[in-house]
């Protein structure tokens, strides 16, 4: 959304710029030639801004498609941290009631002392 704005800015940001200059240069008191030269050097500046924002804002959206990707790889790291010690954390209760099942199973199993009678 933000980026669409941005794009729509610039479009009439530069089709202004080339509506204004074009009027002021045909209304000013000079003579035909001089009018086309200064409307083609109008166009060459205004040319020259835009490939200058154009250049920016393409950096701009690389930086920030960087810095998402590096976001991203950071929170997946984290998730991969997490879901590892939930496995072990599995791992060791499952490990921990082995255990007390087989001192349980062994206690049962064990020959029980006679009285002595």
């Amino acid at each position: 959304m933000n980026n669409s704005r941005g794009v729509e800015f610039l479009a009439g940001f530069l089709l202004g710029g080339i509506v204004g200059a074009a009027v002021a240069l045909l209304l000013a008191p000079q003579s035909g030639e001089e009018t086309r030269e200064q409307i083609r050097e109008r166009g060459i500046e205004l040319y020259n801004r835009g490939e200058e924002f154009s250049n920016e804002a393409m950096q701009r959206a690389q930086k920030m498609a960087s810095e998402g990707q590096e976001r991203t790889r950071l929170a997946v790291e984290e998730q991969k941290a997490k879901l590892q010690e939930a496995i072990d954390a599995g791992k060791q209760a499952a490990s921990q009631r082995r255990n007390d099942l087989m001192g349980k199973f062994d206690a049962e199993k064990a020959p029980t002392p006679k009285p002595n009678s």
